[in-house]
């Protein structure tokens, strides 16, 4: 079992089968200010330039100690493909979209040569980079928004919300196009050489969608994309997902994660057994971004002795996070082997 490499230990940990110790990176955001000045690929730019964004995420794996590599850094990058209007942000502020090109269902269509389009190629090529420069070795994690996120960015939150009470027709018809766009870029995504494809979806969060909304209506969305792509996938929903984990554990990805607001790790470990995996749950703004690097490790300890089976960030890793705090994360679960 020693000899397991990061990539092989992480597939086996994200199945539930036995590994010599739990891994440790992060499924979400991993681009952080420090990696920025220290390679000298930042945002904006990074977003866009496919060997910035490698060399970006390489960073987490190399300075930092992460047993993986992601890309790329936002929710973004299929919904401007799409027609959505993006901010592109700044050095540590994240893309984020600006304008919705559907006031109605009326004429939904992807557009000719998807793949083709905004961001994609350089997403897709930073890939191809990362497959090379990690040798197999490393596990390369493509990030992208879920189909009810994207859906969501199509039309609008308000008129999504709207819809999902007043107008189930267009509800549904917004939510079949987003997951048959999602599912053609994860399968590039994959093709690209992405060995596992981390999937935030926030708008499922219970903040937002009530429970039986997300078992009638979201549930059904996500089988049928995770049913649809070649590798294996990672389904994070933010918030307080307790009244949820159940149904996110039928929804046919390989593995979930959750934010510290779960405060039962255990508990979730237990509701899920036999079907999914977790990873989490370290709280990215409390701990890693604002705490000590003692606080980093007490916290990763915690997640550890619930149970937690890919040791990682709770969300998105914040952009002014120290790298220390990151080595903390790597370090807490080392000498938990000890």
């Amino acid at each position: 079992m020693s000899e397991l490499n990061m990539k092989e230990r992480f597939l086996k940990a994200l199945k539930g089968e036995k590994v010599d110790k739990v891994p440790v990176l992060s499924v979400t955001q991993t681009a952080i200010v420090e990696l920025m000045d220290k390679t000298g690929a930042a945002w904006p730019e990074a977003h866009s330039d496919a060997k910035l964004m490698a060399e970006l995420a390489y960073a987490s794996y190399e300075v930092c100690g992460l047993e993986g590599v992601r890309a790329p850094y936002c929710l973004t990058v299929l919904a401007q493909a799409m027609g959505c209007e993006i901010n592109m942000g700044t050095k540590n502020r994240q893309p984020s979209v600006t304008a919705h090109p559907y006031n109605d269902t009326a004429n939904l269509k992807i557009p000719e040569n998807l793949l083709a389009q905004g961001r994609i190629p350089a997403v897709l090529e930073a890939l191809k980079i990362l497959k090379e420069k990690t040798g197999g070795n490393v596990p390369v994690i493509a990030g992208m928004e879920g189909p009810i996120t994207l859906a969501s960015d199509l039309c609008g939150v308000k008129k999504f919300m709207k819809w999902s009470i007043k107008d189930k027709d267009s509800y549904n018809a917004i939510l079949d196009f987003a997951t048959d766009a999602c599912i053609e870029y994860a399968n590039a995504l994959a093709d690209a050489g992405a060995d596992v494809i981390s999937v935030p979806d926030p708008v499922c969060s219970p903040d937002l969608m009530p429970p039986a909304g997300f078992e009638a209506d979201l549930k059904p969305r996500l089988q049928k994309f995770a049913a649809a792509v070649k590798v294996p996938m990672i389904l994070h929903i933010c918030g307080d997902v307790t009244a949820i984990i159940p149904a996110m554990a039928d929804c046919g990805f390989t593995s979930i994660s959750i934010e510290e607001k779960v405060k039962d790790l255990a508990g979730a470990k237990a509701k899920v057994e036999g079907k999914v995996t977790i990873c989490g749950n370290v709280s990215s703004p409390f701990v890693l971004l604002a705490g000590t690097q003692d606080a980093v490790k007490e916290a990763a300890t915690v997640a550890l002795e619930a149970g937690v089976d890919v040791l990682a960030p709770g969300c998105g890793i914040a952009p002014d996070t120290p790298v220390a705090n990151l080595k903390a994360l790597v370090a807490a679960r080392d000498e938990f082997y000890k």
